[in-house]
């Protein structure tokens, strides 16, 4: 049996399993339950605990994501290094849908979600000027690369309050912004790594032009669970295969975000 691992992933919408063989642990956390059982096995070499964020039936809209209880209960494990595929909207004519993108920043234009952990006993205040791991960008880039995506190194995440989808003038403000990708479910969960000094990776398939790009009526959700389905193998693919290709030994800066800092309790 299973019960720790190094090596934490956080499936987006329509990715909701990860692991063939592979123990189920219901874990209680300071912030509720996770998002469903986690799930833990082996990738090659590597332990590997998974939670699918919306739940495996998709119960979980992304303003309702128990963000802080998933990466609580993954720490929990052991987890030091976490991987996070999502769908998200491409603002770049360029990146079209089956296009992945690796960003290296993030935009929070969310509202009303809880995003720390250091909320009562004192001030916690944590460097977020870089959002993702510099060493697995890296390696989500080569193991994209190497497997044929239409691979995009950097760019902008605006994360969204969501449940809806943004209008064509908001689309359209984004892009202006310089902006690369849109989506739901990227902020607060990033941060929420860097105050528990993880390394958090984004993997982003394109799964649809957004609205400020081209014209029509919009994606619609099951559009984006559509394409996410008929690419969801793949995906499956990128990630245990970037798993694999993580340094065991973390040299990044992320493992020292609380170095100096006085934090109010006990980290699991």
């Amino acid at each position: 049996m299973v019960t720790r691992a190094d090596i934490g992933v956080i499936g987006g919408s329509g990715f909701y399993s990860l692991l063939d063989d592979a123990e189920e642990i219901e874990l209680a956390t300071p912030y509720g339950p996770p998002s469903d059982v986690v799930t833990v096995g082996h990738i090659g070499s590597r332990s590997v605990a998974f939670i699918p964020r919306h739940g495996r039936n998709h119960r979980f809209p992304p303003h309702r994501i128990p963000y802080r209880a998933n990466l609580w209960a993954l720490r929990s494990l052991g987890v030091r290094q976490v991987l996070a595929p999502s769908a998200v909207g491409s603002l770049r004519a360029e990146y079209g849908p089956g296009a992945m993108v690796i960003p290296d920043q993030l935009v929070d234009r969310t509202s009303g979600r809880v995003q720390t952990y250091y909320d009562i006993d004192g001030a916690v205040h944590v460097s977020f000027a870089d959002p993702y791991c510099a060493t697995g960008r890296v390696a989500a880039v080569q193991t994209a690369r190497s497997d044929d995506w239409e691979t995009v190194d950097g760019g902008t995440l605006v994360v969204i309050e969501g449940p809806r989808f943004s209008t064509r003038a908001e689309s359209q403000w984004f892009a202006s912004n310089g902006w690369s990708i849109v989506g739901m479910t990227g902020f607060p969960e990033a941060i929420l790594a860097r105050e528990l000094a993880l390394c958090y990776t984004s993997l982003c398939l394109v799964t649809d032009h957004d609205a400020g790009v081209e014209a029509g009526q919009g994606v619609t959700h099951d559009e984006v669970l559509e394409f996410f389905a008929q690419n969801v193998t793949r995906m499956r693919t990128l990630v245990a295969e970037t798993v694999q290709a993580l340094p065991e030994e973390r040299t990044c800066t992320c493992g020292a975000a609380l170095d100096g800092i006085k934090i109010p309790f006990d980290l699991p």
